[in-house]
């Protein structure tokens, strides 16, 4: 696994972990504002991790696509990067 998918991975057990706390912390009753705190905080490490996985694709698979004679390959690549995107900005 490289390092960047080992970072990736953390970001997602972190957010695991986080979103077990919030879980616990509405189950407590616990005040409205630290609750949305702790969501944000998970947001953020999705977010990262997102643009970690976005990151890694671009430098390998779709640089790969992108060196080959396939125009269909290369379309179909773009194709899926736009979608992804499109998803992300909503």
């Amino acid at each position: 696994m490289s390092i960047q998918n080992k970072k990736t991975l953390i970001n997602f057990k972190k957010a695991q972990g986080s979103i077990l706390k919030i879980i616990k912390m509405i189950e407590e009753k616990e005040y409205c504002i630290d609750v949305m705190q702790q969501n944000l905080a998970v947001i953020g490490l999705l977010k990262s991790a997102h643009q970690m996985l976005m990151e890694n694709h671009l430098d390998n698979c779709f640089k790969k696509a992108m060196s080959t004679t396939n125009e269909k390959r290369k379309q179909e690549m773009i194709k899926e990067i736009l979608q992804v995107t499109k998803l992300s900005n909503k």
